[in-house]
């Protein structure tokens, strides 16, 4: 089942996210990530896109695709824009390292194909 074209957009924006953030840890270790604030807004700041583009998603397309762990996405992306104090490098760290590859995995066959004109 094809994504209605709102829903596409949305998953593609989430794609995207997870793609960046997946690339700014390629590599990387904690310790580098732990002490480089450039890379922890970075990774954050496309997490937090991530909650907003699932929050966006109908509840229709979230409801068929239960796999995809919507209210933990959105959740976190609440966590980083209201509770930014209490954000654990550790669990950013698994988010990025772990978690979002998964996504990457899960969202990939989801999102139409771009028409060649598009790319």
């Amino acid at each position: 089942m094809l994504p209605p074209e709102r829903d596409a957009a949305y998953l593609w924006d989430m794609l995207e996210a997870a793609r960046c953030v997946r690339d700014f840890v390629a590599g990387k270790t904690f310790d580098d990530y732990n002490s480089d604030a450039l890379m922890r807004s970075a990774v954050e700041r496309q997490v937090e896109i991530l909650g907003v583009a699932a929050n966006r998603v109908s509840p229709d397309f979230q409801a068929a695709h239960l796999d995809i762990p919507w209210r933990q996405i959105i959740g976190q992306r609440n966590v980083l824009a209201h509770e930014y104090r209490d954000i654990a490098a550790k669990l950013m760290w698994a988010v990025a390292t772990e978690r979002v590859a998964d996504l990457v995995d899960m969202l990939e066959p989801l999102i139409p194909e771009l028409p060649e004109s598009a790319e």
